[in-house]
């Protein structure tokens, strides 16, 4: 296992981060399409995670309303997993109850929601904080004040974001930079083969100020696991129940077919594949995998011994090209004045 830097903070992840998102799923609407993982299996897999190298663990308070929270707290504690061996990220936003202000990024449900937060994970602290979305009814000077005073209180080491477009991630850390407030340290955003929609504008924008980019769904909603192709499909993934993250399917069965050639020559998989395409990307400092069993997590972790040729990676780029949008293809029609 290889770790990276996160940014300019000096702070080392690994490679691959283990997602949570399939942790509790008990009597918890969608969540249960996802994963039903109790306490057991739940230590199983954050053992082999462990063992394999990994030292960060992905959550958010909405993974099944809290019991994903809950499962990967008593995990640690079970395991006897030190705490300063560990790199803990939650997040916060989505509606945890019936509570009118049990929502959003005001600064009453970012401070009461890191509290609740602590006490399902039996923790101090957490090292980073995602926002886990857009609150259109808080102002983004608001969030990142509040924000900076949750760093200060210590129950917060980091700051982070997910699902914000790049203006708006821009605006925040210019508002931290002229405060003197801490600022986001990373961006966790949906990017795989088959969807690289974030190389428009957002990793371009990570690079000049210096994000971590930490990938979600690198396989798809489990599209780019193997099981699925323009001629058959498995049972057994979760988009048979929660056909989640979009993909253009027909695009997505064209670059299935490529990487089950490369998987032959690698002797790998196709998830495989899929998973090490992701960590090829310079802007990905960890992928965030996500597991049902200890076959599915081992696989994924065999996925960092696959170094994949720069003739794989073209072949990948043939069949998943990303159009450029406006004012893209204009500012690369232009340029060339400059070359």
């Amino acid at each position: 296992m290889k770790y990276n830097y996160v940014g300019e903070t000096g702070l080392l992840v690994s490679e691959l981060c283990l997602g949570t998102m399939t942790f509790g799923g008990q009597d918890a609407g969608i969540w249960s399409n996802i994963g039903n993982l109790q306490q057991q299996e739940v230590n199983q897999l954050i053992k082999a995670a462990i063992d394999a190298g990994i030292n960060f663990i992905d959550t958010a308070n909405v993974y099944s309303y809290g019991q994903s929270e809950q499962l990967l707290g008593q995990s640690l504690i079970d395991l006897q997993i030190p705490r300063d061996e560990v790199v803990i990220a939650t997040k916060v936003l989505g509606r945890m109850d019936e509570n009118p202000n049990s929502t959003g990024l005001s600064r009453y449900h970012i401070f009461n929601s890191v509290e609740a937060s602590l006490k399902r994970l039996q923790m101090d602290y957490v090292d980073i904080l995602y926002v886990h979305g857009v609150d259109p009814r808080t102002s983004v000077e608001q969030i990142v004040r509040s924000l900076n005073d949750i760093v200060n209180t210590g129950k917060v080491r980091y700051v982070a974001i997910c699902n914000w477009p790049a203006w708006m991630v821009v605006e925040a850390q210019n508002i931290a930079k002229y405060n003197g407030w801490h600022k986001f340290i990373g961006l966790q955003y949906y990017y795989s083969a088959v969807s690289r929609d974030i190389e428009h504008e957002l990793v371009p924008m990570a690079a000049h100020h210096k994000l971590s980019i930490f990938p979600w769904s690198p396989l798809a909603g489990g599209f780019l696991s193997g099981k699925y192709t323009r001629e058959q499909s498995v049972s057994g993934s979760r988009r048979d129940n929660f056909d989640f993250p979009p993909i253009n399917k027909e695009k997505g069965y064209d670059l299935v077919d490529v990487m089950t050639e490369i998987a032959t020559a690698h002797q790998a998989t196709v998830a495989q594949v899929a998973l090490a395409w992701v960590r090829h990307q310079a802007s990905v400092t960890s992928t965030i995998i996500g597991a049902k069993t200890i076959t599915q997590l081992n696989d994924n972790l065999a996925s960092i011994k696959i170094e994949l040729s720069a003739e794989d990676l073209k072949k990948i780029d043939e069949v998943s090209p990303l159009p450029l949008q406006y004012p893209g293809w204009m500012v690369a029609r232009q340029n060339v004045y400059r070359n």
